[in-house]
């Protein structure tokens, strides 16, 4: 994937637009006459003299100006000559419509080489496509877009990227109230990818946040920029991430590609970049609702309030599922709320404050005011409404009203959440978008965007991370080490292993264990599960068990390592490490030993980290329990762990390029005080 040199503005934001082609140009001038475009637009085609009132031409040679948008609504062989054509007039870029390129490389024999011809043909001209729709700019009316939309002209909105042509209809059609500044598609991404495209609609200051629905990363570096580019602007990215499109270069001796999927890994960078993530299209269109109005939020601090327990109980069940605090009230809310409330109504979050102050405007307004003066970073009001071709929905407005006055009052960012979304009318929510509150259409993704929006304020209020680890893989075979040797590069990087030593033979070994001390592990070398081998022998306590044991395992072993029994510890862990295809070396920890994958309690790392971050990281396993003293257990040396993950981390980029995998398991975290120790370590690398 290369940067276009040259800027998107002229692609995006354009005076003149060059249409080529047949029914789909038609329907780019058709578009754009509905959406009421100032500038010009001039037709392309080899026989008509004029489509929708206006003259065409026969060339590119023959247009009045390089044009700056170009929508190519032709077949894809014609499609590179006028890119070509376009290229070296100057225009500004263009849109490639035809399929049949690398998306069809399974079918086609030549789709690859035509979609390299392509990019070759556009040179430094920017190209979105092919096998892509275009976009619709709805701040200026200018849509390359060959079909219906359902969008209208708006002032300021958020911009949604795409590579789908028919999710971006989709989008289109929304009745939620979001206002939609550019719905944009990517298709095959063959020059110009969805992040380079964000950075270009981020720059526009008409617009607010940016959605995008990716199905693979078009550009790790291109996504840097758009993240450092969104945070110094303080304009929010939320991505929808689906599918599995890196192929993972799995590990095949050890645990860890099994606990950092490609998907992990994805989470684990969009955090480190301060992006959001959601999981389904409604989520992501009402994150950019929330986000358009006030951007992110301060903490995940939510209150809740609902004339009915029923939905008291589904907004409580439904935070369960989310990183949401419903914080509790302070002290100087409880009066006010129950002198406008009443005795009988429980004052709590969620809040049920029952039907007694329905349909009275002034004590609604005095109970959210209320609520709204505790601090929380979001308010929510539950409010399903009545269809209106059947029923009377005055109460409700009235409620939409003490909503609104209530929010004015005391500047705290509200929403009303209909439990089903399909009962908020689209008129509803556009007002409630105009007077800012946010119109939420169901419970779950309220909560996820109140989830996302607080998570990319986190990540905006700690320092901006460092550029991530780019090393290019050396070449040569990989090989594995002896766990002797990997302890021992380990040692040096500032990772605690036992005192021990290797032995070649069974008399060797028992003679090296009394030694050591007894008692101690005996392993065998040259094996990479040795568990399910029977090459590990623990708590060995005469030089008689150790020759035993090494004489059982002489069938599978090429060597021993014997060592001095680590203590009982508080937990076992693993710390992992393997490349990415996408984000390059990465480090795994979570619960470690026969446990791993029966677990799945695990935390990623992008690397370079840093000790914050592997304390963030700590926190959040669900072992992390144990380490604290779970059931009156001891404490474990968490300060000590941290600094292993920290020198593990360390030897990973000082080793980035040969480093394939490590496997760190598991770590003996020892009682407070007692540090954590590598009972185990196995290093695959090239040589």
């Amino acid at each position: 994937m290369t940067t276009p040199p040259r800027s998107l503005d002229r692609l995006i934001r354009p005076r003149s637009i060059a249409v080529f082609g047949g029914k789909e140009a038609r329907r780019v001038i058709e578009q754009c006459d509905k959406m009421g475009f100032a500038g010009e637009i001039w037709p392309v085609h080899p026989r008509e003299e004029e489509i929708r009132g206006r003259r065409c031409y026969r060339s590119v040679a023959d247009l009045p100006d390089a044009p700056d948008a170009s929508f190519v609504g032709v077949n894809r062989a014609l499609t590179i000559e006028i890119i070509r054509e376009l290229a070296a007039r100057g225009a500004g870029g263009a849109v490639c419509y035809a399929s049949g390129f690398r998306e069809a490389a399974s079918e086609l024999a030549d789709g690859n080489d035509l979609q390299e011809a392509l990019v070759a043909a556009a040179g430094d001209m920017p190209i979105v496509g092919p096998n892509c729709y275009g976009f619709i700019n709805m701040l200026d009316g200018a849509l390359l877009w060959p079909d219906q939309h359902g969008m209208l002209r708006v002032e300021r909105g958020v911009a949604i990227l795409t590579q789908s042509s028919n999710i971006a209809c989709n989008i289109s059609m929304q009745t939620r109230g979001l206002p939609l500044a550019y719905v944009m598609t990517a298709g095959n991404q063959a020059q110009t990818g969805l992040s380079d495209i964000a950075c270009a609609v981020l720059e526009d200051p008409r617009v607010t946040a940016v959605g995008l629905h990716i199905e693979g990363f078009d550009s790790i570096e291109a996504l840097e920029r758009l993240a450092t580019r969104a945070r110094e602007l303080r304009k929010p990215v939320v991505t929808l991430k689906v599918g599995k499109s890196e192929a993972a270069q799995l590990a095949t001796v050890s645990h860890t590609a099994s606990l950092a999927g490609n998907d992990r890994v994805s989470s684990a960078l969009l955090v480190r970049l301060g992006i959001g993530r959601v999981d389904t299209l409604p989520e992501l269109l009402e994150t950019l609702k929330l986000l358009h109005l006030h951007g992110p939020l301060a903490s995940a601090d939510i209150s809740s309030m609902s004339c009915s327990g029923g939905e008291a109980s589904l907004m409580a069940d439904a935070g369960v599922r989310r990183r949401v605090n419903f914080r509790a009230l302070r002290e100087e809310q409880r009066q006010p709320l129950k002198e406008s409330l009443g005795e009988m109504v429980t004052i709590a979050n969620p809040l049920d404050y029952h039907t007694f102050v329905w349909g009275n405007r002034d004590k609604q307004t005095a109970a959210f005011t209320a609520m709204m003066k505790g601090g929380y970073a979001l308010n929510l009001i539950v409010l399903d409404f009545p269809r209106l071709d059947r029923c009377d929905a005055a109460d409700w407005v009235t409620t939409c009203e003490a909503v609104i006055a209530s929010a004015n009052a005391t500047g705290a960012v509200a929403g009303i959440v209909a439990s089903l979304g399909e009962n908020m009318p689209e008129e509803t929510a556009l007002s409630l978008m105009a007077a800012g509150v946010v119109p939420f259409f169901g419970i779950d993704e309220a909560l996820a965007a109140a989830e996302t929006a607080a998570e990319i304020g986190a990540a905006w209020a700690r320092p901006a991370p460092p550029p991530l680890l780019k090393v290019r893989a050396e070449a040569g075979d990989a090989v594995t080490l002896t766990e002797a040797e990997a302890k021992a590069e380990l040692l040096e990087s500032g990772v605690e292993v036992p005192r021990g030593k290797t032995a070649a033979t069974a008399e060797e070994a028992a003679d090296t264990a009394e030694a050591l001390g007894f008692p101690v592990v005996l392993k065998g070398l040259g094996i990479a599960h040795k568990t399910e081998a029977g090459a590990v022998r623990l708590n060995l306590t005469s030089p008689d068990e150790v020759y035993a044991a090494a004489n059982a395992m002489a069938a599978v072993a090429s060597g021993y390592l014997v060592e001095k029994m680590v203590a009982r510890p508080v937990a076992e862990l693993i710390i992992g490490a393997m490349r990415d295809p996408v984000a390059g070396p990465v480090l795994t920890i979570g619960a470690g030993g026969i446990l791993v994958e029966l677990l799945d309690d695990s935390a990623i790392l992008t690397l370079p980290t840093t000790e914050k971050a592997i304390s963030e990281a700590i926190d959040s396993l669900k072992i992390r329990k144990l380490l604290d003293g779970y059931r009156g257990g001891p404490k474990g040396d968490v300060a000590a762990l941290t600094r292993t993950v920290a020198a593990a981390a360390s030897y990973v980029v000082s080793n980035a390029s040969k480093l394939d995998e490590l496997d760190i398991n598991p770590i003996m975290v020892l009682p407070e005080g007692q540090g954590a120790i590598a009972a185990d370590a196995l290093i695959r690398r090239r040589k």
